[in-house]
């Protein structure tokens, strides 16, 4: 039996595309939203308030990314963008009624989902695998 591949790097890329391609598909179908979509709006939720620089550091994106993502979450009714009461150049994003509903549709996919990867990793390997990804996640070589 020959070893499994070992190129770490081409193996989380290649996971990391086949689950966002999957559970996209799912959010899309239930709620409307993609995985990065509903990546802000769990942020937005859990930060009322936050800024779009703060989201981006939140994501791990580049504020353009996110300025762009917040402006396709504000044009769906999904968030709305309010000048911040200090800042005059900053923007604090809230989550609309719309916002709660797309999370709220979208929760029993995210539940799934989790329900799925518990199943094809052993509660173990669950915990353990998301052990792993958070410390890569938060790695600053």
């Amino acid at each position: 039996m020959s070893e499994p591949d070992q190129r770490l790097f081409f193996l989380l890329q290649r996971a990391a595309h086949r689950l966002r391609t999957t559970v996209d598909r799912r959010c899309l179908a239930a709620a409307g939203v993609t995985t990065a979509q509903l990546g802000a709006l769990f942020a937005v939720r859990d930060r009322p308030g936050i800024t779009q620089q703060e989201l981006a550091r939140t994501l791990g994106l580049r504020e353009s990314a996110v300025t762009a993502l917040a402006g396709r979450l504000t044009t769906a009714g999904l968030l709305l963008k309010q000048a911040h009461p200090r800042e005059h150049r900053a923007v604090v994003l809230e989550l609309t009624e719309a916002g709660g509903a797309a999370l709220r549709a979208a929760q029993p996919e995210v539940d799934r989902f989790n329900a799925q990867m518990r199943e094809l990793l052993g509660d173990d390997g669950f915990v353990r695998t998301a052990g792993a990804l958070h410390r890569l996640a938060h790695w600053e070589p």
